[in-house]
């Protein structure tokens, strides 16, 4: 039953986040299409990366991985009224520490601004337009703390749909912001700002009555000598850089990008965003997933369950992660074309993008099994190593930045693609090292049995890249955007096909995607 409901709760996040993706592309389309790529846009992403960056870093990224695995523990050595105040005082200590960080940020904004971007500073409307946006989205950060919060309480009790469903909230009020509201504001793009901080707050209250459903909403209370508080600080801490190496990585491109030509940040989002698709699909929602369970079983001493875990999501996440790889490397191009040109968005946006997304492709395996290496072992508590991986790839990510953007600056190809290309660079050395370490510790291999799943694997992708590059001269470019959507999908299925048909014909079974 454990097991079915482990591969029950990967689809229904798997499905969630699938329909937020969805809408997310759609948000995308809108906000480059009302706004275009470079400007105003430029300054709105930088203000909307930041809260958002720490989201991943404080949220979604360390407090997850430190908060799960210890409310899971006293799930199994204490009674309720125990959790409950675990509950209290973690959501006293996490409240106060971002109701700081939120007022200090806000007073400081400028400083802020120049410190993410500092090519902004000699554009001053610029710059004081992402001061302003700064100001308006960074309670998005306390907000969805929160919300991040209350859904690792859910998930640890196997409730899983609404925090998964939380993110379409967000894609709902920015194209709504972007298409209602925008026109009525002086400078448009503001309205973004507003829609993001309300946004926060919307996927925070929905959580609320399922909390209260187990008896888990609780008032908050300051308390940091709690013991179970002062072990999550502990966690917290150090796994703030180890877990969210990814997120430091992009946001130094985002630095970098700042000091390139105008709509590098805008072309590196539109890649970031398109390579996001199956991560969030399928590596987000697996490592979501796994976490709670790894925990049980570590808590258990149950070593076993523990690696068979691993091993299906290792399988789930290959079995998507090689093929979207390499689909979004051969059709960068025209996914760019087909889904953002349009409006404000020109034929050389959609190229400068394609190519910020033909180099970050590769990186999508990494990116996605950093997913499950890395919660093997918060589920242990066990935070130093992947924090000195964590230092290497950010090290690594700077290293490569500057040869491949020396590279691509003699070979005069824009040089936001070296940029995109460092991030893959760095993605394979986390989840190598990750790997490394899980292999030297006997926690988790790749035994015997992957070595045909690996042949399997690359067979397919390798029909499944023949059949879409012959495909590729046939799409039409200079046809309406309905058309180019048509003849994109139906590349995108017959690629699919091909894989699928090609890895059942290699003796691929869909029973070995069962857990166990």
């Amino acid at each position: 039953m454990a097991k079915s409901r482990l591969f029950r709760s990967t689809m229904v996040v798997s499905s969630m986040t699938m329909l937020s993706r969805i809408l997310g592309l759609v948000r995308d389309i809108v906000l480059l299409g009302v706004f275009g790529a470079g400007g105003l846009m430029d300054a709105f992403l930088v203000a909307f990366k930041i809260p958002n960056f720490l989201r991943r870093l404080f949220a979604e990224g360390a407090f997850s991985q430190a908060f799960v695995p210890v409310l899971s523990e006293y799930k199994e050595k204490y009674n309720l009224q125990q959790v409950q105040i675990l509950v209290s005082r973690t959501s006293g200590a996490l409240l106060l520490i971002l109701s700081m960080l939120t007022v200090v940020v806000i007073l400081l904004a400028p400083w802020v601004v120049t410190l993410f971007a500092p090519g902004f500073a000699d554009q001053p409307d610029k710059f004081a337009i992402t001061a302003e946006l700064l100001r308006l989205t960074f309670p998005y950060l306390l907000f969805i703390s929160m919300t991040a919060f209350a859904s690792g309480i859910l998930q640890s009790y196997g409730r899983f749909a609404a925090p998964a469903f939380a993110p379409v909230l967000l894609n709902l009020c920015m194209i709504g912001a972007a298409l209602i509201f925008a026109p009525m504001f002086d400078t448009p793009i503001m309205a973004l700002g507003y829609a993001v901080a309300i946004a926060g707050l919307l996927q925070f209250l929905i959580q609320l009555p399922q909390l209260w459903q187990q008896k888990l909403l609780v008032a908050p209370k300051v308390d940091f000598g709690h013991e179970g508080v002062r072990r999550i600080l502990k966690l917290m801490l150090p796994a703030i850089f180890g877990v969210s190496v990814t997120q430091i990585n992009l946001l130094l491109n985002t630095v970098f990008a700042s000091l390139m030509i105008g709509g590098s940040v805008s072309w590196l989002y539109a890649a970031e965003r398109m390579s996001e698709l199956p991560l969030g699909l399928i590596g987000v929602a697996i490592g979501t997933v796994i976490l709670p369970s790894l925990s049980r079983s570590e808590a258990q001493k149950d070593d076993i369950t523990f690696k068979k875990t691993i091993d299906w999501a290792a399988r789930l996440i290959i079995v998507v992660g090689l093929p979207a790889a390499a689909a979004l490397f051969i059709l960068s191009d025209v996914l760019m074309q087909a889904l953002f040109l349009r409006g404000e968005f020109t034929l050389r946006d959609s190229q400068m993008s394609g190519l910020a997304l033909r180099s970050m492709a590769g990186g999508i395996l990494g990116f996605m099994l950093i997913k499950i290496f890395a919660p093997a072992f918060f589920a242990r508590q066990d935070i130093k190593t992947p924090v000195r991986i964590g230092i290497v790839s950010v090290f690594a990510n700077m290293i490569f930045s500057a040869l491949f953007i020396g590279i691509f600056y003699l070979l005069e190809i824009p040089l936001h693609g070296g940029l995109a290309l460092a991030t893959t660079g760095a993605a394979f050395v986390n989840a190598g090292l990750l790997y490394y370490f899980l292999h030297k510790r006997d926690i988790f291999r790749f035994d015997s049995h992957w070595k045909k799943l690996f042949a399997q694997f690359i067979v397919s992708t390798a029909a499944m890249i023949a059949v879409l590059y012959i495909m590729l001269p046939y799409f039409p470019t200079d046809s309406a955007q309905w058309q180019r959507l048509i003849a994109l999908l139906i590349m995108c299925v017959v690629g699919a096909l091909v894989y699928a048909v090609v890895l059942l014909a290699t003796g691929f079974r869909p029973r070995q995607l069962k857990h166990g």
